[in-house]
């Protein structure tokens, strides 16, 4: 049994994820903002817990992280204003890093996306480049940060149902369900030959425990 917090708790990765983790006998406190969205989170067996990541301080964040095993990143500002996904996909991501690291939480699992890197390529008048930025800098300095952290690199996002298999060798485009997503998620806080791996995935035809446990790391092979 993990005790597992979950920032971003009412996103759509975030709900598939707690039940996923309250099955195998997790004990999980989803994050979330709005706490209209309290009971919504309770129907996934976590523990709703109201908190304002873009308002809380490092120390503030060290306090929520005290006493987990792990922490998931799923959290974003959902994009259409820059100064906000900063605020968010950056600065509050990066604290709460840093808040686990103060509160001796190692394990960090952050979900970023498919070509998430520092030479991203996004031109600056591109309406992604913002969240391109914030998210490379929130990657680097959790590669940076010590921690046991492990980054997700799901591609184009979909709400389809849940396959159970993925592609991390040549993911290609690399298009793929919340709910599998939410399922790497789970696989790799169980295995820990993924700790300081960055697993870029899609949908395929590996079975998710089997993918990630021998997937390459893209953040090598980006280099």
């Amino acid at each position: 049994m993990s005790r597992v917090l979950i920032f971003g708790g009412h996103g759509k990765v975030a709900l598939r994820l707690a039940p996923l983790l309250v099955e195998r006998g997790d004990v999980v406190t989803s994050v979330i903002r709005n706490p209209d969205h309290q009971d919504e989170v309770a129907a996934t067996g976590a523990v709703p817990l109201v908190a304002d990541v873009e308002q809380l301080d490092t120390a503030g964040l060290a306090d929520v992280v005290q006493g987990y095993d792990a922490v998931v990143w799923s959290a974003g500002a959902g994009g259409g204003n820059p100064a906000r996904t900063y605020a968010v996909d950056r600065d509050a991501a990066t604290r709460s890093m840093d808040a686990a690291g103060s509160a001796g939480v190692a394990r960090y699992v952050m979900v970023s996306y498919l070509g998430a890197r520092t030479d991203h390529g996004v031109p600056e008048d591109n309406s992604f480049f913002a969240y391109a930025e914030a998210k490379a800098a929130a990657d680097e300095h959790l590669r940076a940060s010590g921690l046991d952290w492990t980054i997700l690199q799901p591609g184009p996002l979909t709400l389809e149902e849940p396959t159970g298999l993925i592609e991390v060798a040549d993911p290609g485009e690399g298009r793929v369900s919340r709910a599998d997503v939410a399922a790497v998620a789970a696989a790799v806080l169980a295995d820990d030959r993924t700790v300081r791996r960055t697993i870029a995935f899609g949908n395929g035809a590996t079975p998710i425990a089997e993918a990630v446990a021998t997937a390459p790391d893209a953040s090598a092979q980006s280099e």
